[in-house]
């Protein structure tokens, strides 16, 4: 079982250059595990929303970096995320993510429980 401050048990090294990378444009330095309860901390003592958050949720690093370095703007597209990076497996995503959650609602709305579709993840 992972300790419970972590979001993500098999965090990459590839989140974790990512971690490191958009931390570069803040001000405070992220160690390569970033956990749950750091990303509290970082909201609580944050003026604004901390936009490392969507590491936590999966979104690919340069889009997480361009939102963060363009402040939100001059993004290629938008669908889940705003995308700077890779435009075509964005799109992809978006799609897969649309149709999943698609799914996902039609079972809830023939009576699936929250639980049943959360184990099903």
């Amino acid at each position: 079982m992972p300790k419970s401050e972590e979001y993500r048990p098999t965090y990459s090294k590839s989140q974790a250059d990512l971690a490191k990378a958009v931390c570069r444009y803040q001000t405070e330095r992220m160690d390569e595990k970033i956990t749950l309860a750091e990303l509290c901390r970082r909201f609580q003592a944050a003026e604004s929303f901390p936009h490392e958050i969507g590491l936590f949720l999966g979104y690919p690093a340069e889009d997480v970096q361009g939102f963060i370095i363009n402040e939100a703007k001059c993004e290629k597209c938008t669908g889940v995320w705003k995308v700077y990076g890779d435009e075509i497996t964005a799109k992809t995503a978006f799609e897969k993510y649309k149709k999943c959650t698609q799914d996902y609602f039609s079972r809830w709305q023939s009576g699936k429980s929250i639980e049943k579709l959360a184990v099903a993840c």
